[in-house]
Protein backbone atom coordinates (compact mmCIF):
# COMPACT_ATOMS: atom_id res chain seq x y z
CA UNK A 1 0.00 0.00 0.00
CA UNK A 2 3.11 2.17 -0.05
CA UNK A 3 2.70 5.38 -1.72
CA UNK A 4 -1.09 4.84 -2.77
CA UNK A 5 -2.34 8.71 -2.60
CA UNK A 6 -5.66 8.51 -0.83
CA UNK A 7 -8.32 11.40 -0.92
CA UNK A 8 -10.12 11.65 2.69
CA UNK A 9 -13.11 13.50 2.87
CA UNK A 10 -14.77 13.54 6.02
CA UNK A 11 -16.87 16.19 8.12
CA UNK A 12 -15.59 15.33 11.51
CA UNK A 13 -12.42 16.58 12.29
CA UNK A 14 -11.23 14.00 15.20
CA UNK A 15 -12.45 10.90 12.85
CA UNK A 16 -10.94 12.96 9.42
CA UNK A 17 -7.49 12.69 11.74
CA UNK A 18 -7.67 9.00 12.70
CA UNK A 19 -8.61 7.95 9.11
CA UNK A 20 -5.65 9.66 7.98
CA UNK A 21 -3.34 8.58 10.75
CA UNK A 22 -4.54 5.22 10.03
CA UNK A 23 -3.94 5.65 6.37
CA UNK A 24 -0.43 7.32 6.98
CA UNK A 25 0.55 4.50 9.68
CA UNK A 26 -0.11 1.88 6.70
CA UNK A 27 2.11 4.11 4.10
CA UNK A 28 -0.21 6.15 2.03
CA UNK A 29 0.00 9.23 1.17
CA UNK A 30 -3.35 11.10 2.60
CA UNK A 31 -5.09 14.12 0.77
CA UNK A 32 -6.93 16.01 2.36
CA UNK A 33 -8.35 15.31 4.92
CA UNK A 34 -11.05 17.58 2.94
CA UNK A 35 -14.71 18.59 5.06
CA UNK A 36 -17.10 18.94 1.83
CA UNK A 37 -17.54 18.23 -1.36
CA UNK A 38 -16.37 21.45 -2.55
CA UNK A 39 -12.96 21.66 -0.68
CA UNK A 40 -12.30 17.85 -1.41
CA UNK A 41 -12.60 19.27 -5.63
CA UNK A 42 -10.14 22.27 -4.76
CA UNK A 43 -7.70 19.47 -3.17
CA UNK A 44 -7.94 17.22 -5.75
CA UNK A 45 -7.60 19.51 -8.96
CA UNK A 46 -4.80 17.79 -10.91
CA UNK A 47 -4.05 15.47 -8.30
CA UNK A 48 -3.35 11.62 -9.45
CA UNK A 49 -5.39 9.78 -7.11
CA UNK A 50 -5.18 5.99 -6.04
CA UNK A 51 -8.36 5.97 -4.43
CA UNK A 52 -10.57 7.61 -2.15
CA UNK A 53 -12.16 6.97 1.79
CA UNK A 54 -15.63 9.48 1.52
CA UNK A 55 -17.91 9.77 4.54
CA UNK A 56 -21.66 10.29 2.97
CA UNK A 57 -22.72 12.98 4.84
CA UNK A 58 -21.02 15.70 5.45
CA UNK A 59 -22.84 18.51 7.62
CA UNK A 60 -25.98 17.33 5.96
CA UNK A 61 -24.29 17.70 2.12
CA UNK A 62 -23.91 13.89 0.38
CA UNK A 63 -20.78 12.80 -0.92
CA UNK A 64 -22.35 11.52 -4.36
CA UNK A 65 -21.57 14.19 -6.39
CA UNK A 66 -17.40 13.60 -5.18
CA UNK A 67 -18.44 10.12 -6.26
CA UNK A 68 -19.66 10.54 -9.70
CA UNK A 69 -16.45 12.77 -10.30
CA UNK A 70 -13.80 10.42 -9.24
CA UNK A 71 -15.60 7.95 -10.91
CA UNK A 72 -15.49 9.90 -14.54
CA UNK A 73 -11.73 9.77 -14.01
CA UNK A 74 -11.35 6.43 -12.87
CA UNK A 75 -10.87 6.85 -9.16
CA UNK A 76 -12.04 3.86 -6.94
CA UNK A 77 -13.69 4.49 -3.97
CA UNK A 78 -15.32 3.42 -0.30
CA UNK A 79 -17.81 5.38 1.48
CA UNK A 80 -18.24 5.33 5.37
CA UNK A 81 -21.44 5.36 6.43
CA UNK A 82 -23.53 5.08 9.39
CA UNK A 83 -26.84 4.35 7.61
CA UNK A 84 -27.68 0.65 7.28
CA UNK A 85 -30.30 1.32 4.56
CA UNK A 86 -28.81 1.15 1.10
CA UNK A 87 -31.72 3.54 0.11
CA UNK A 88 -30.16 6.62 0.66
CA UNK A 89 -27.85 5.69 -1.93
CA UNK A 90 -28.17 6.81 -5.71
CA UNK A 91 -28.57 3.14 -8.08
CA UNK A 92 -24.91 3.68 -9.55
CA UNK A 93 -23.48 3.48 -6.43
CA UNK A 94 -26.08 1.05 -4.24
CA UNK A 95 -22.99 -1.77 -4.80
CA UNK A 96 -20.44 0.41 -4.09
CA UNK A 97 -18.05 -0.58 -1.42
CA UNK A 98 -18.95 0.64 2.59
CA UNK A 99 -17.89 0.61 5.57
CA UNK A 100 -20.03 1.56 8.29
CA UNK A 101 -19.10 4.13 11.04
CA UNK A 102 -17.40 3.94 13.81
CA UNK A 103 -14.69 2.39 11.10
CA UNK A 104 -12.78 -0.80 12.40
CA UNK A 105 -8.85 -0.15 11.30
CA UNK A 106 -8.68 -3.56 9.98
CA UNK A 107 -11.46 -2.80 7.58
CA UNK A 108 -10.41 0.18 6.07
CA UNK A 109 -6.98 -1.13 5.46
CA UNK A 110 -8.16 -3.97 3.95
CA UNK A 111 -10.45 -1.28 1.51
CA UNK A 112 -8.12 0.95 0.46
CA UNK A 113 -5.44 -1.83 -0.33
CA UNK A 114 -7.98 -2.79 -3.04
CA UNK A 115 -7.51 0.25 -4.56
CA UNK A 116 -3.57 -0.54 -5.72
CA UNK A 117 -5.38 -3.59 -8.12
CA UNK A 118 -7.04 -0.64 -10.36
CA UNK A 119 -4.04 1.81 -10.50
CA UNK A 120 -2.61 2.18 -13.93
Amino acid sequence: MSGLKILVVEDSFLVALDLSDELTDAGCDVVGPAPSVEEALEQIDGVELDGAVLDVNLHGERSFPLAEHLATRDVTFVFLTGYDSSTVFPDQFRDSPRLSKPVDTRLLIEAVSRFSQHRH
